[in-house]
C-alpha cells in the first residue's frame, strides 16, 4: 500500500489508468442513473501537496467485461448529459456539500 494513503479508509477509493497509463486515484461520490445509463460521481484524490480544486469527474459506467467482470470508465463529451448528471448530485447532497456556480 502506498504509505501516503495508510490509515485511511481505502473502501470508498477507485483506481483508473489515464490515457498514459498512469494510475490515478479518486473518491466514489455518487452513482447516478439518467436515461437508463449509469454514471459514477468521482472526486480526485490528491497527493501531498497537490492543490485542492474541487471538481468532480464524471464518467460513464459500461458494460462489465465478462471475462475479468470489472466495469469500465468512459469519459462523456456530452455537455447536457454532464450538467443533468451534475444537478442531480448536487440536489442529493446539497445538505453534505458547499456547491459554487
Amino acid at each position: 500500500m502506498d504509505e501516503n494513503y495508510e490509515g485511511e479508509d481505502l473502501d470508498n477509493i477507485v483506481i483508473l489508468n489515464d490515457e498514459d497509463g498512469n494510475e490515478v486515484r479518486f473518491e466514489f461520490l455518487d452513482l447516478i442513473e439518467l436515461n437508463n445509463e449509469e454514471y459514477v460521481v468521482l472526486l480526485p484524490v490528491l497527493e501531498e501537496g497537490e492543490e485542492d480544486e474541487g471538481e468532480v469527474v464524471i464518467l460513464k459506467v459500461e458494460d462489465m467485461d465478462e471475462e475479468s467482470d470489472e466495469e469500465s470508465y468512459v469519459s462523456v463529451d456530452d455537455e447536457t448529459i454532464l450538467n443533468q448528471v451534475f444537478e442531480i448530485f448536487k440536489e442529493k447532497f446539497k445538505d453534505d456539500f458547499d456547491f459554487v456556480d
